[in-house]
């Protein structure tokens, strides 16, 4: 499906439309997850789609989305290797949300949650996106983010250890545990 350099490139680009047009949300909400910002994430997602198409012609056969995802964590990863920078402390914890099938209780329950994950250094924070929200072995996830394995393992436990004991997300941490 994807274009080959013999296409003419009004085809190459009807091509990476319909791309984007498919993978533009699920690439901006990882990007939300990782970076907690919305501005951040859209830049992340937007150069994320720059790149991808830069390099569409050598996506032919394969899993145009996989290789975005790859480039958005990487993109993501060097920015915080860069900067070095930690997250800034919040004033005051947020209040926990109630339980419940509410629709703005679960919408207070994902902010509560996307606070948590703001509270975690940017390593742990794509780690845990890479694990929880992507669904990602540890391995995988090890490839995705260009560290050991150990590193996965240490930092996974810590980040987890850090959001057991947040007050926004412990019902997900519970639900963790049983599984």
């Amino acid at each position: 499906m994807r274009s080959s350099t013999e296409d003419p490139p009004g085809e190459r680009d009807a091509q990476f439309q319909a791309f984007m047009a498919a993978s533009t949300q699920r690439l901006y909400r990882v990007a939300i997850l990782l970076t907690g910002d919305a501005s951040e994430a859209e830049e992340l997602t937007q150069n994320t789609l720059v790149r991808t198409y830069t390099a569409w012609d050598r996506l032919e056969g394969g899993d145009a989305y996989a290789y975005a995802r790859r480039i958005l964590v990487n993109l993501h990863s060097d920015w915080w290797r860069r900067r070095r920078r930690r997250e800034r402390p919040v004033p005051q914890v947020p209040d926990r949300a109630a339980a419940g099938a509410d629709p703005a209780e679960a919408a207070a329950d994902r902010a509560g949650l996307a606070r948590a994950l703001r509270q975690l250094s940017r390593r742990e924070r794509a780690v845990i996106v890479c694990r929880f929200y992507l669904d990602l072995t540890e391995q995988q996830t090890a490839t995705e983010l260009g560290v050991a394995l150990g590193t996965v393992k240490s930092t996974t436990a810590r980040a987890l250890r850090k959001l057991r004991v947040d007050p926004q997300v412990s019902p997900l941490a519970h639900h963790q545990e049983a599984n």
